[in-house]
């Protein structure tokens, strides 16, 4: 009895078809789109509360409580604003949706892994297993960071305006900023991952990492004074010391990996240009085998054809 194309049994190594690769990323992108779409409807319900989640941090430093006109730090507060009839709405469902996406995370990543898997090594999804396992709090980490330094951030930005001049924030680009932050962040902080991957592939080792460290922590400080929109020196540093940590983390582990490297490969030692050693230790001959008798070749074709010379033709 024929199976149907989804009953067939799937190859050991995960081969199958370009129309069946095609077919069933179609069904992965599906299932997370219908799992993002069922978060963001519920999300929806509680979109004020997110949303006081995500203005907190800076109502608390600069803006206005309860509409009042106050002063914070000499200056007067900011009050937040939208443009246009439609703002309102279009705010509630851009945060509907971020809080949707990040929800659902757990599926959508869950379907990029069971179509990639299939394809790998089974050490190669122990190793990809591990770094999701790890990147992903590292990126809640970056992203809460980005968070927590936001109030720092406003003030020190409308501390530039003008005395007496009352600041008015678009919650537009407040969504956008903040979005951008942890986006920022929560990336920046995947750096010890790369790292890690390149020195397991082959690429980097701990030596030549250790090396770059000096280059490395002012690569860090421009990165972290041009991620931070203030770029004042607190921002920086609440950047770029835990992206300098996890980078000598990961010199710490590409030494560990280094080492337990050399340990089952004598040869790990040697340069590229040096030859391995050779085993030239003679080994014991056993006792020699029979060969077989040649079989006679076959008998010449007789013919009535003229021989010239014993030949059957003249060339």
């Amino acid at each position: 009895m024929l199976k149907s194309a989804r009953k067939q049994d799937k190859d050991a190594e995960g081969r199958m078809p370009l129309g069946e690769h095609l077919r069933e990323l179609r069904n992965r992108l599906l299932k997370s789109v219908l799992a993002i779409a069922v978060a963001t409807i519920a999300a929806a319900f509680f979109q004020k509360e997110i949303f006081a989640f995500l203005m907190r941090p800076i109502l608390e430093s600069v803006g206005c409580a309860n509409g009042q006109v106050v002063m914070r730090n000499g200056q007067l507060c900011a009050e937040m604003t939208t443009q246009g009839l439609l703002s309102p709405f279009t705010i509630a469902l851009k945060v509907a949706l971020m809080a949707g996406v990040l929800a659902a995370t757990p599926v959508w990543l869950h379907q990029l892994w069971a179509f990639v898997a299939p394809g790998l090594h089974h050490h190669e999804r122990r190793y990809a297993l591990s770094f999701v396992a790890v990147g992903v709090p590292l990126f809640l980490g970056g992203a809460y960071l980005a968070y927590s330094i936001l109030p720092q951030t406003a003030e020190i930005m409308l501390g530039f305006a003008p005395s007496g001049a009352r600041p008015l924030l678009p919650l537009d680009d407040y969504l956008d900023l903040i979005t951008r932050m942890v986006i920022v962040f929560g990336i920046a902080f995947e750096l010890p991952l790369l790292l890690i991957l390149l020195n397991m592939t082959g690429v980097l080792t701990g030596r030549r990492m250790l090396r770059w460290w000096r280059g490395m922590i002012v690569g860090l400080t421009a990165f972290a004074a041009i991620a931070t929109p203030g770029g004042e020196p607190i921002s920086m540093l609440l950047l770029a010391g835990p992206l300098a940590v996890l980078y000598f983390i990961a010199v710490g582990f590409s030494f560990l990996n280094d080492t337990r490297r050399r340990r089952r490969d004598p040869d790990a030692g040697l340069s590229d240009d040096e030859a391995s050693r050779l085993d030239l230790t003679p080994e014991a001959v056993g006792a020699a085998e029979d060969v077989p008798a040649a079989r006679a070749l076959p008998g010449q074709q007789s013919g009535d054809r003229d021989r010239i010379n014993g030949y059957d033709d003249i060339t």
